[in-house]
């Protein structure tokens, strides 16, 4: 006889609680194995594939596509056990299985190669229908492990069929008689839609739900979910207006110098000198030379404590904006690379955004942050602080404008630098220092070399 095992949603990792089901990978009555990859979702950070830690066939699928799920909700359940044979000799469920482990999603599952699908019947399972799951509430994180319960022939019903401690819990809360239901998963077992049915159709009567309907109605518009991306960034910024204290200063830099030293930088060397230095890989590494300069804007508040935590290293994030959203990418170390390998972590971290296919690890950790808005064609903005962060940097575009240059009036190429800095880390001496040396590198290049 098989067993039925759940498996739920593992902790991602990096904090997350909740993950949104973006596509099955398997279907009922699939056979899987050991690591295999069976669902594809969406952190609030990051695209991962999920792998399945047992091999078997999977009798039933908890959240349809689209769905949110928490972290410890089930995520599918596989029947463990022998599985009929294919014909013409071909190998069993068992044989497929791989037995090593490796690295797929945070150091969980391993990167065994995909096995071909496969449809069958375990002994005593039927292939049930998928059981889509409206909500799911975090569970207890232990993994039910539970023989699959047939129904008595003779009309009276054995002990109930239920995998999940949730779904109990759910009947216990609205007094339902479990033993009363039938359930409509593989040889009765009772789904949490079946409870949820069975609570709907004993809840009110039609008028009671109108009233209620109406007396709960809401603005008639368009409703777009916060979660996802867009969620976490919407809770972070909110929390960041609510626990920092935030303070903007700003000032205008002519840039003609350091477009000229950026374009020798690529004109040098000529053809296979290796990729293309980026303005914002320059400005980079001007925010790591200013940051050891002004240590206290790479800091951090730990309010419970009530102190400034100074931290050793530059892990600098930059923004960009996706199809799925504003993330932020960091550049781990920042301090110790050089423009080039700034650069070269920029453009791959980058491309990796925009693929979706950014790791939780390389959207956090970061202390400072840069934001070069200038690409929506925009000359000034006042960033807000990605907390815990003590500030951040914002870039507007580069374009010719009037400027006094010698003494008289020329053409230059001019760009707005603005700062936006936890004035519990430092006063507004200490944010301006750091905004004029920043303008001094981007204006007299040659600044730059004298901390090198």
């Amino acid at each position: 006889m098989p067993q039925v095992l759940e498996f739920k949603l593992p902790d991602l990792g990096e904090g997350l609680t909740e993950a949104e089901i973006v596509r099955w990978l398997v279907e009922v009555g699939d056979v899987v194995a050991i690591d295999q990859p069976v669902v594809e979702v969406e952190t609030a950070k990051a695209m991962v594939e999920v792998p399945c830690p047992y091999g078997g066939v999977v009798t039933a699928r908890f959240g349809e596509e689209g769905k949110e799920l928490p972290v410890g909700a089930p995520l599918l359940t596989v029947a463990v056990g022998s599985v009929e044979p294919e014909p013409s000799g071909s190998t069993g469920a068992a044989e497929a299985e791989p037995s090593g482990s490796g690295n797929v999603l945070v150091g969980y599952g391993t990167g065994a190669p995909p096995v071909r699908r496969r449809r069958v019947r375990p002994e005593g399972l039927s292939a049930p229908a998928v059981a889509p799951v409206a909500s799911l509430a975090p569970v207890a994180p232990a993994v039910a492990v539970v023989p699959a319960v047939p129904a008595a022939s003779d009309g009276v019903r054995g002990p109930v069929a239920v995998v999940s401690p949730l779904v109990r819990k759910l009947a216990r809360q609205h007094d339902l008689d479990l033993r009363q239901l039938v359930g409509s998963g593989p040889d009765g077992l009772i789904l949490r839609a079946d409870v949820e049915s069975a609570i709907r159709s004993g809840a009110e009567t039609p008028q009671e739900a109108a009233a209620t309907d109406q007396a709960s109605a809401h603005p008639v518009g368009e409703r777009v979910p916060l979660r996802g991306v867009r969620g976490a960034v919407a809770d972070k910024l909110a929390r960041s207006r609510r626990e920092i204290p935030d303070a903007t200063c700003w000032v205008d830099a002519d840039a003609t110098e350091l477009m000229a030293a950026r374009a020798a930088m690529n004109g040098a060397g000529g053809p296979g000198a290796g990729p293309k230095v980026s303005v914002l890989a320059l400005l980079a590494r001007i925010c790591t030379a200013a940051l050891a300069r002004y240590p206290e804007l790479n800091s951090t508040v730990d309010q419970e404590a009530r102190e400034i935590v100074r931290l050793p290293g530059v892990h600098l994030g930059f923004a960009a904006q996706t199809e799925r959203g504003l993330v932020v990418p960091v550049v781990r170390d920042a301090h110790a690379r050089s423009t080039e390998s700034i650069g070269a972590e920029i453009t791959r971290l980058t491309e990796a955004a925009r693929t979706g296919t950014l790791k939780p690890a390389e959207l956090t950790g970061g202390t400072f942050t840069l934001n070069n808005y200038g690409v929506f064609g925009v000359d000034g903005s006042t960033p807000i602080i990605n907390h815990p962060e003590a500030a951040m940097l914002g870039v507007g575009r580069i374009v010719p404008k009037p400027w006094v240059h010698e003494g008289e009036l020329a053409v230059r190429r001019v760009v707005q630098l603005s700062l936006t800095f936890d004035h519990r880390v430092c006063d507004g001496g200490t944010a301006g220092g750091f905004l004029r040396y920043v303008a001094d590198c981007v204006e007299q290049p040659a600044v730059l070399l004298r901390t090198l």
